[in-house]
């Protein structure tokens, strides 16, 4: 099969050719260009050794902050390709970096140090696709394979264990079943992966086609990195909105959920607190009250653990918080809501609502349905309308009471917050001067 590359690539392969030298794209941009993916980058691995690869391209600008792996970069046309030399690992000490490597002219020896047999094949136009480990076949049965011994591999590098997760997520594929006993048996090993490594392969994982499925199957796996969770592991929720346990509800929600980060976290945390606020009546029908707040409590706790943005953890809370809100018809508790957490995580929010009524039991979903449904169109009228549902939105501010005498800061606060609502719920018009009247009247109460 001959797979396009594009000229940066070509232009690297053919100066190491010209100059005596094995050159190969490797790796990941094989493996999507099989699959027929755009790959995102082209790596290149070659017999040259690191000094040699510099000499070779004298006439471009390179970099070599990771030659003591073998790696330098080149720039070609303003991109950047990397040129590792081919590789023997040594050591993983810490399970994830070796501690020295040594090359080889090998190739193949090469290919047998990298972590899945869909991730071990090069290419060049010249020697058609080298796969010694049987990727390619692996790419058309849909399977994710360790290269190896699976314990080898993931002994050396732990974070494989959820690249290999996010790759069957991503890809929809199954993992091999002596690769899948390994990443349940060596799970633990997570433990010493950098929280920032870790964030992103779940991201991956979340955002894959198959992440519901990954993250049932390897339930075990995602509790070692998000230990929260293990306590909704078949919870039974015994009431008639449900008919899943807590997990598997979360599961479904991420299923059906839009591809979307914010909303795929979003579900994953959204009732994570459940377990912790259950009430049973003596029938045994369960109650969750207050399971928001502490949803979005313990979501804080893991999100700042796994080291997410402040803006992502913000954003995140504001929809766990908010997720189990039943619009009831009133325009009111939209602009309610909409105040609390600001237009665009309105709009995600509706969806984190329909994918949770999805995940639920058909009963009274219809129902439920209609309200989302319904609160969506009183937001565009909302905001067609310009109605007012923030302090910036009001008619009179700070210094207009300032002038007009009132000038502690606590009571000017308490009075705008008080006025507000007086116009979310249509007690009082927007209009500056209905607006200092009303302050002048009630401003007493908040001293």
């Amino acid at each position: 099969m001959q797979i396009t590359i594009p000229q940066n690539a070509q232009t690297v392969i053919s100066t190491l050719a010209a100059n005596g030298f094995e050159a190969h794209v490797v790796g990941g941009c094989v493996r999507d260009a099989l699959i027929g993916t755009a790959p995102h980058d082209w790596d290149v691995c070659t017999n040259a050794e690191p000094a040699q690869v510099e000499d070779c391209f004298r006439a471009f600008k390179t970099f070599d902050a990771g030659i003591k792996h073998g790696t330098v970069t080149v720039v070609v046309d303003g991109e950047l390709i990397e040129v590792t030399t081919y590789r023997i690992d040594g050591v993983y000490a810490d399970n994830r970096h070796p501690d020295r490597v040594s090359f080889t002219k090998s190739l193949a020896e090469d290919l047998a140090r990298r972590d899945f047999t869909i991730n071990a094949m090069a290419y060049c136009d010249k020697d058609g696709i080298t796969d010694p480990f049987g990727g390619r076949e692996d790419l058309k049965r849909g399977v994710i394979r360790c290269v190896g011994d699976p314990d080898l591999r993931f002994g050396e590098d732990a974070l494989r264990i959820l690249r290999a997760l996010r790759f069957a997520s991503r890809l929809g594929f199954s993992i091999h079943y002596a690769t899948a006993e390994s990443i349940h048996k060596n799970a633990a090993l997570l433990n010493s992966i950098s929280a920032e490594r870790i964030r992103d392969e779940l991201m991956g994982i979340l955002c894959g086609s198959g992440a519901e499925q990954i993250l049932n199957e390897y339930r075990d796996v995602i509790a070692v990195i998000i230990p929260e969770l293990a306590e909704c592991f078949d919870f039974d929720q015994c009431n008639k909105h449900h008919v899943y346990d807590v997990y598997r509800h979360i599961t479904r929600s991420v299923g059906v959920s839009r591809n979307h980060p914010l909303i795929r976290l979003t579900m994953l945390l959204h009732d994570i607190g459940k377990p912790q606020s259950c009430t049973q009546d003596s029938d045994g029908t369960k109650h969750f009250k207050g399971h928001q707040k502490i949803s979005a409590d313990i979501s804080r706790t893991v999100l700042r653990r796994l080291r997410f943005s402040n803006i992502t953890i913000d954003n995140c809370l504001r929809l766990v918080l908010f997720h189990d809100v039943r619009f009831n018809g009133s325009k009111r508790l939209v602009k309610r809501v909409l105040n609390h957490i600001g237009e665009d995580n309105m709009r995600l929010l509706f969806e984190v609502q329909l994918a949770d009524l999805l995940a639920q039991s058909d009963y009274k979903r219809e129902y439920k349905l209609n309200g989302v449904l319904n609160a969506q169109l009183q937001l565009e009228e909302v905001l067609r309308q310009n109605d007012c549902f923030s302090l910036k939105q009001l008619a009179l501010n700070g210094r207009d009471l300032i002038n007009a005498g009132i000038t502690d800061g606590r009571q000017i606060g308490k009075i705008l917050y008080f006025l507000l609502d007086e116009v979310i719920d249509e007690k009082l018009e927007n209009e500056k001067n209905a607006l200092l009247a009303r302050a002048m009247e009630v401003k007493d109460s908040f001293v």
